[in-house]
């Protein structure tokens, strides 16, 4: 039976964009089952302490534009650090990966579309129109899951995965809970596969 790793993530974070693919390699390498959970960063923002981008000191600011061009290098990517669309309220585009995984889809191939739709593209990822397209290019179907996106439902899943996030110790995007232990952040995606190589232990802070 394949092992499961739950994967918290935000379509607007930079770092799930700049991850994905050595996440999704590692997924291949260990026949990971994975659960897909986009989670609404604002709110898990306000209740562990973070704050968004735009009320972070200006230190700090500067020192993520100088590691977003580090890891742009690191992975082999070429993206604008600040897209013409970018920051977007993500409520709408998660629904859509939310309503996918509902419908039995695997939203991968939606993803591998999404991310480098914002990053490279700078697509508006607010336009339901070019949300459908996306989708529709995955092989999804765009017209049903935007439908369905805004729903109620798909609202309740949303609120749920913020809880679980929350349960589960999860704080930003994107994490990757394997065995209870969080791995915050594309960075520690190395220490993740150190993990799955070992088949060590979890680490708990219960020390």
């Amino acid at each position: 039976m394949s092992q499961q790793i739950d994967y918290y993530f935000s379509l607007p974070s930079p770092w799930a964009y700049i991850g994905h693919k050595p996440f999704r390699d590692l997924v291949s390498a260990y026949d990971l089952k994975v659960n897909h959970k986009p989670v609404f960063l604002g709110e898990l923002f306000a209740e562990t302490g973070g704050l968004p981008l735009g009320r972070r000191h200006p230190v700090r600011q500067r020192y993520r534009m100088l590691e977003l061009q580090r890891w742009r290098d690191k992975r082999g990517l070429d993206f604008h650090l600040q897209p013409k669309h970018w920051p977007f309220d993500a409520r709408l585009p998660d629904g859509v990966v939310v309503a996918a995984i509902e419908a039995g889809f695997d939203p991968d191939a939606l993803l591998r579309r999404v991310f480098p739709a914002v990053w490279e593209d700078q697509a508006d990822l607010a336009d339901p129109a070019v949300l459908t397209k996306l989708a529709d290019d995955a092989g999804l179907p765009g017209t049903q899951l935007l439908a369905r996106a805004a729903s109620a439902e798909i609202g309740v899943i949303y609120e749920q995965n913020r809880q679980d996030a929350l349960a589960a110790d999860v704080f930003g995007s994107p994490a990757y809970v394997f065995q209870g232990e969080v791995f915050w952040g594309q960075d520690r995606i190395e220490l993740l596969a150190d993990a799955l190589k070992s088949k060590r232990t979890p680490y708990t802070s219960q020390v």
